[in-house]
């Protein structure tokens, strides 16, 4: 319970964290960011990580001279999608024997990304860059349906660019504005809502028309 709430408080105050951490190690804060944001897409167990608030947090951080934004959009749209390309890989080649010898896959995140990839194609490697859980499934389950590499190349390029650097301007832009400062850690919650409010509208909906179906 105590590593949970640590976990937790870690989530709701990214930005005091990260600037302690540039206080104690200075320029590993790349390191740290890059690790997390290659996690996120590439690792298909790293589901939960904050992906979204921490790109924006970064870019707040940006603004108050703290990182170099190009600097940081170079390396984090790298390490996006660097983590796409090995965690398409992975499903590729190892899908059938992690989903049947392992439990490093969970069903019902496998479930849930593949419903959007039914709706709305190879698009959904752009659109799940912004949706946590598919974020992560995403390139696994395109491995797994084995999707053309080129195609798949193209979303990845360019969902990566278009996630990490709209949400780290939008940070550099908007963070540090008086009354978006003053209420961070209610904006980052309401990233975390927003981000998340898909999936809880994607799981009602099938618990909804399966009640309806019996």
């Amino acid at each position: 319970m105590d590593f949970l709430s640590a976990a937790i408080d870690m989530m709701m105050h990214i930005d005091r964290t990260m600037l302690q951490f540039i206080e104690q190690h200075g320029a590993w804060i790349y390191v740290l960011l890059v690790t997390i944001i290659f996690a996120e897409t590439g690792l298909v167990f790293a589901s939960l990580l904050p992906g979204d608030s921490l790109l924006f947090v970064a870019g707040a951080i940006c603004a108050m001279g703290k990182m170099d934004l190009p600097l940081l959009m170079l390396l984090l749209t790298t390490a996006a999608i660097v983590g796409d390309a090995v965690n398409y890989s992975v499903g590729r080649w190892f899908g059938q024997a992690l989903i049947r010898r392992t439990k490093l896959v969970n069903p019902a995140r496998l479930a849930y990304t593949q419903g959007f990839f039914d709706r709305y194609g190879g698009q959904t490697i752009i659109i799940a860059r912004f949706l946590p859980i598919a974020r992560t499934m995403a390139p696994f389950v395109a491995g797994f349906a084995k999707m053309d590499p080129k195609k798949f190349f193209l979303f990845n390029f360019s969902g990566g660019i278009l996630w990490v650097v709209s949400l780290t301007a939008a940070g550099y832009w908007f963070g540090n504005l008086p009354f978006v400062r003053d209420n961070l850690t209610a904006v980052i919650l309401g990233i975390i809502i927003v981000s998340l409010l898909p999936g809880v509208i994607a799981v009602l909906r099938a618990r909804f028309s399966k009640s309806k179906a019996t």
